[in-house]
């Protein structure tokens, strides 16, 4: 008999779990998804910049300038044709918030086409200008390499957890050759609750993405001189932060907003046109917002302060430092819509990227704006990491992540001060403010959001209505009688029963005390039709409604079960709180020990 690959792949794991426990195998693993993390990452950089630069240092000046215009449209259309025609029936999202739902919702489970389809779209997008990050993307590349080496190995829900993770922080490592900010956010965005163990497997491929990144593409993201923070300049560091902070917040509305103008255009290649061509009329008026934007970050660090004004329709007014201040503030605003137009329109990319950009120029435009008043001298190059760091605090709602991001990828370790109390403000306003992140808003919204600070509902969120379903009680017509159906009603091992009409609508209920009462003569009826007798339910659960919901019902009218309908109430069955509880054990055994 001839053994497939499946079958020997299976043989194979059999005897490495008699031979290596989990624990183990999951650090062996860990190796594995860093080395492939690094790859991923130095590959989708090296993809962008090689089309960045062939775009860019190919083409001839003069016609340059006009190519911009239109490059970010080819960009996202090239990404959009790429999802309709090579990823037919496919689902494909982006962003930081599908990953959270995969832990929350799919068990950890990622769709194999995303370690390259995230790398080629946003690519593709930035590359050819478009205003958005590769930090989410290769993100989402690593956790799909994470979560399908383990199931390839067929590992349980709490290790492909880990090893999602381990592929997200390798993501970002690589990135930004910075393991320990990769640690971080996978531990702050991703596994909220955690033990010591897990920094284990985190820690190695974290480092290993960051090796393989500098032996593969070893050109670092940023550099610039330090120097230390003055102790006089820190109430300004706290007033920046309340700018940042207050930034934050509007553009995580705007966010929202924008998000809800394009869910109106339901053609695909209408977005990319409104989103192109848009997106082509703010990079001339602010030539900034093309690509990344993380070169106008460094000519600023470099103290070359008029660059963001040097290359556009104002460069005449270079010199003037008040028209510099208010040409980075309203290409700060335009950073916002340019990365939102990218995103929705259908490009592939992140706001982890723009966030930084964003922060950048708002502490530059802080910094250089009180300079010019003459009543204070501040470290302008500071400012501008400082503000990188409140602003991704903020956004994403990871303090530790953005100062330890910025100190690595910037050499700013002597500002940690000053990092953690402008990443630790901005993140209180937004906070208090917003409560959720840009990526757990809409989770939020839709109740499948897991917040480990209420242990219940977040259990509650993970559990879906038809896992609890019952199905295994008498139907009654409402033309029968209880004569009729005597046989039925005794032998039932169910004390209710529901009336259900030859279309399956549902009518109501009969209780198994009503029903033997009438048989036994103690009641009359015995002769009367089911839709006669027939009785209203406390309340009625929709088929689409989430647990927390069912519960609430079943608590307010102190009720142990309830029927359950579709929209057009149909009968589907029933719903008990002890299917309930069993269900919520196995989940919160298994919620509680995926980090062991």
């Amino acid at each position: 008999m001839k053994i497939n690959f499946r079958q020997r792949l299976e043989i194979l794991n059999k005897w490495r779990m008699k031979k290596i426990s989990n624990r183990n195998f999951l650090i062996i693993l860990a190796f594995v998804v860093g080395i492939i993390g690094g790859i991923a990452a130095s590959v989708l950089k090296g993809m962008t910049h090689f089309i960045a630069s062939a775009l860019q240092d190919d083409v001839e000046w003069h016609y340059k300038y006009s190519f911009y215009l239109v490059f970010p449209l080819i960009g996202i259309l090239l990404s959009v044709l790429y999802i309709r025609k090579f990823l037919k029936g496919k689902n494909f999202e982006h962003g930081i918030t599908p990953i959270i739902y995969s832990i929350s919702r799919k068990s950890s489970r990622i769709e194999p086409h995303n370690v390259y389809s995230q790398i080629i779209t946003s690519a593709v997008t930035v590359g050819f200008g478009g205003s958005s990050g590769l930090e989410a993307p290769i993100a989402y590349s690593g956790s799909a390499i994470g979560s399908n080496v383990g199931r390839f190995f067929g590992l349980q829900y709490r290790e492909i957890t880990m090893l999602l993770a381990c592929g997200a922080a390798a993501g970002i490592s690589g990135a930004f050759n910075s393991p320990v900010a990769g640690m971080i956010f996978a531990i702050e965005i991703l596994l909220p609750e955690f033990s010591i163990p897990a920094f284990i497997p985190l820690l190695i491929s974290s480092a290993l993405a960051s090796v393989i990144s500098r032996l593969l593409y070893s050109e670092p993201l940023f550099h610039t001189a330090t120097s230390d923070w003055e102790f006089k300049a820190l109430f300004f560091y706290v007033i920046m932060s309340v700018l940042v902070g207050l930034y934050t917040v509007y553009f995580a509305k705007i966010s929202a907003i924008i998000k809800s103008w394009f869910s109106k255009i339901k053609n695909p290649y209408n977005k990319v046109w409104f989103s192109g061509i848009s997106l082509g009329v703010m990079i001339f008026i602010f030539p900034a917002l093309y690509g990344e934007g993380y070169l106008t970050i460094q000519q600023l660090l470099d103290g070359r302060f008029d660059s963001i004004v040097k290359n556009s329709l104002f460069s005449s007014y270079k010199d003037i430092g008040w028209v510099v201040v208010a040409y980075t503030v309203l290409t700060l605003f335009g950073k916002s819509f340019a990365a939102l137009f990218t995103l929705n329109g259908g490009g592939n990319g992140g706001v982890f990227g723009p966030s930084l950009v964003m922060g950048g120029l708002l502490g530059f435009a802080f910094a250089y704006g009180m300079n010019l008043t003459g009543l204070v001298t501040l470290n302008i190059p500071n400012f501008v990491m400082a503000g990188m760091a409140a602003a991704l605090a903020g956004i994403m709602h990871a303090p530790l992540t953005s100062i330890f991001l910025i100190a690595e990828i910037t050499g700013g370790y002597t500002l940690m001060v000053p990092l953690m109390l402008v990443a630790s403000i901005a993140y209180l306003i937004n906070r208090a403010i917003l409560k959720h992140s840009i990526y757990t808003k809409v989770l939020a919204d839709s109740g499948d959001l897991v917040s480990y600070e209420d242990k219940d509902r977040s259990v509650l969120s993970m559990m879906k209505l038809r896992y609890v379903l019952e199905t295994n009680f008498v139907i009654l017509r409402p033309g029968e009688t209880p004569n009729e159906r005597k046989h039925d009603i005794i032998h039932s091992k169910r004390n209710i029963f529901p009336i259900v009409d030859e279309k399956g609508k549902f009518l109501g209920i009969l209780y198994i005390e009503h029903l033997l009462s009438i048989l036994l003569g103690e009641e009359e009826g015995i002769d009367k039709d089911f839709g006669t007798l027939v009785q209203k339910p406390n309340d009625i659960i929709k088929g689409d409604e989430n647990m927390e919901i069912v519960m609430s019902k079943m608590n307010k009218e102190d009720v142990w079960i309830l029927p359950v309908v579709d929209k057009e109430d149909h009968y589907l069955g029933f719903v008990s709180k002890s299917s309930v509880f069993n269900k919520y054990r196995a989940l919160l055994m298994r919620q509680g020990h995926y980090l062991e």
